[in-house]
């Protein structure tokens, strides 16, 4: 192994480095090291302090760039490089500098955490987020996905939930998905949960951040979209918005009001309804309505008109929530 490192250093600095790092951690994990001498690794090897937390099982480890154990001190900076223990979760091993990691470092957050999470299922047994992965992965045995299942607590039906950012979630049919955007998956015996937790990322797509800039629901359930759910396939990345999304654009650029407003015509059952979700008198809507209806060129109070503007609704929020799969 010293010789490859050296041939390849040779030839590529970054290259022999990576391979350094690759050994270094497969060494500790052939040793059964446990979690300080992994985060204390990170550390010396790219020269800043380093931090592993798992707020799962109570376990947070800090160690200076000298190798010697710290106190965590304050809260991570979210400009740290970082890495997840699980595809989608929170970051939980960071190093201690702002700014992007570079392709050592990366090669280091991706072997720490793999070695950690080794340690951690050893030492701690599984973790929520290892069991929620087993139930959503198709391609993990019946058995395991049962067992994964009977720890989480499941019944024998579940749905599953896309938390902002695709962060997965599992709950009991009876149970509401936390605050924030959220895709719901459809209810679902708990062997049929990687097809929910397919439906449920394509509604998390269709719903809105709540803001000015993206108002509307912010929880969405994949049942009740219908024959919405097939334009999620239509806008994919790069996907060009059609000129109604870019007409909706133009009118919200021209007046900070003019997306919540269609938006509240759009999905309440009357403009007198709308009225009353914008806190606004109904005479003030008709005026806003008859500017926004010049602003985009065509009207959104007759029946086609307002299909238009859902279909152009749900075309924008797609295009800002892309496929993160």
């Amino acid at each position: 192994m010293e010789d490859l490192v050296g041939r390849l250093a040779a030839l590529d600095p970054d290259a022999g480095a990576a391979v350094k790092v690759i050994a270094y951690f497969d060494r500790l994990v052939e040793a059964r090291a446990g979690l300080e001498p992994i985060v204390r690794g990170a550390a010396v090897l790219t020269g800043v302090a380093a931090r592993l937390v798992d707020d799962d099982r109570g376990v947070s480890v800090r160690v200076d760039d000298k190798g010697v154990v710290r106190p965590l001190g304050g809260p991570p900076d979210p400009r740290w490089p970082n890495a997840p223990l699980h595809p989608g979760g929170p970051p939980a091993l960071w190093l201690e500098r702002p700014g992007p990691a570079g392709p050592v470092e990366a090669m280091v957050l991706e072997r720490a955490v793999s070695a950690a999470r080794g340690v951690l299922a050893r030492q701690r047994g599984p973790a929520t987020a290892d069991d929620v992965a087993a139930v959503l992965d198709a391609t993990v045995g019946e058995r395991a996905r049962q067992r994964a299942a009977r720890r989480l607590g499941l019944g024998a039906e579940a749905r599953a939930v896309a938390l902002d950012g695709n962060r997965p979630k599992v709950l009991a049919a009876d149970r509401e998905p936390p605050p924030g955007r959220a895709g719901v998956g459809p209810t679902v015996p708990v062997l049929d949960l990687p097809s929910s937790w397919a439906a449920a990322k394509t509604a998390l797509r269709f719903a809105a951040a709540g803001t000015e800039q993206d108002p509307g629901p912010s929880v969405v359930h994949a049942d009740r979209l219908g024959g919405l759910a097939v334009l999620a396939a239509a806008v994919g990345p790069g996907a060009e918005p059609v000129p109604d999304v870019r007409d909706l654009e133009r009118a919200r650029s021209a007046a900070p009001w003019a997306l919540a407003t269609l938006v509240a015509v759009a999905t309440t059952p009357s403009l007198r309804t709308a009225a009353t979700t914008l806190v606004v008198h109904h005479s003030t809507l008709q005026d806003r309505l008859a500017h926004v209806e010049d602003l985009l060129g065509w009207s959104v109070r007759d029946p086609s008109g307002r299909l238009r503007l859902q279909l152009a609704i749900a075309l924008r929020r797609l295009h800002q929530h892309p496929d993160q799969t």
